[in-house]
């Protein structure tokens, strides 16, 4: 019993200190960032820096609102697109598909959470720009591209999600609802849905943290123009590609005003888990009140 004991404690204090191991390391990297972003705001002015329109780091213009915009837009036209299908394709392979089905179409969407950006930035390049411009015209590098390239990369993760939350639903609810004469669909429908909604917001917000920090693939097609969009086949350039573009060359001010884009994005970011979170937690408690 002592040897359990004591076996239970090493690994209930390696938990402790990995996980205080692991806070330390994001406080340390949130830190560097504040560090090396702040001067920028000091001395171009945070509001200036926030909604400024203009980026021409020659000119000592450092405005990155529009590519917030164009952060935004890409990444919400991005799960517009991969929402639906997700979750479609979720409810398929939790409660619809049989087995057979199911063996052949879990390790095909693993498969796609496996394969390199930089590959599917390169599919865009050589197909989809190509396409999109002899199909809607204009250079075909758009804020469209890189939607649809994203919309592809965060399929997984949110099938994924869904898939097992789905699945962790107990059997007991379908069992009740088919005993009260319900079909399929109106058990998936009015009961699996709703009580699986908490882990299906969970997955959502996940793919929307890939889809905005993404960088490589979306520099390949998103065609890197500092401008609001006025149309989803205008080129933008996106937060992240700004500071991957230019870090390389970048000195005094302008290597500062990079560092402030990443706190731009980390602000962004968490505005959105914030808000991601609040309607997960309303959901749980419509869910816990009203639909179970």
């Amino acid at each position: 019993m002592d040897k359990n004991r004591t076996h239970e404690f090493l690994i209930e204090k390696g938990l402790f200190i990995t996980a205080i191991f692991s806070i330390m390391v994001i406080f340390i990297i949130i830190l560097f960032i504040l560090v090396e972003g702040l001067p920028a705001f000091e001395d171009y002015g945070f509001f200036n820096f926030l909604f400024g329109l203009n980026w021409s780091p020659s000119r000592g213009e450092y405005g990155v609102f529009a590519m917030i915009i164009g952060s935004l837009c890409v990444t919400l036209l991005s799960l517009l697109m991969a929402v639906p299908l997700s979750l479609l394709c979720a409810i398929f392979m939790a409660e619809v598909a049989p087995n057979s089905i199911r063996k052949i179409l879990k390790p095909v969407v693993e498969t796609l959470s496996g394969i390199p950006s930089v590959v599917y930035g390169f599919f865009g390049l050589i197909v989809l720009v190509p396409f999109i411009r002899e199909t809607f015209g204009g250079t075909g590098f758009s804020m469209f591209s890189a939607s649809l390239i994203l919309t592809v990369m965060v399929l997984p993760t949110i099938i994924s999600i869904s898939q097992d939350s789905l699945r962790s639903v107990p059997h007991e609810y379908r069992e009740a609802s088919f005993g009260l004469g319900a079909t399929n669909w109106q058990t998936i429908k009015n009961i699996i849905f709703p009580a699986a909604l908490p882990g299906i917001v969970t997955a959502i917000i996940l793919g929307m943290g890939r889809a905005i920090g993404e960088t490589l693939a979306v520099i390949m097609v998103v065609g890197n123009v500092v401008q609001i969009p006025e149309s989803i086949f205008d080129p933008v350039r996106t937060l992240t590609a700004n500071i991957a573009i230019e870090m390389g060359y970048a000195t005094g001010l302008h290597y500062n005003a990079l560092f402030g884009t990443a706190i731009v994005l980390f602000l962004i970011i968490m505005i959105l888990l914030i808000i991601a979170n609040y309607i997960q937690y309303k959901y749980k408690v419509d869910i816990g009140g009203g639909y179970l």
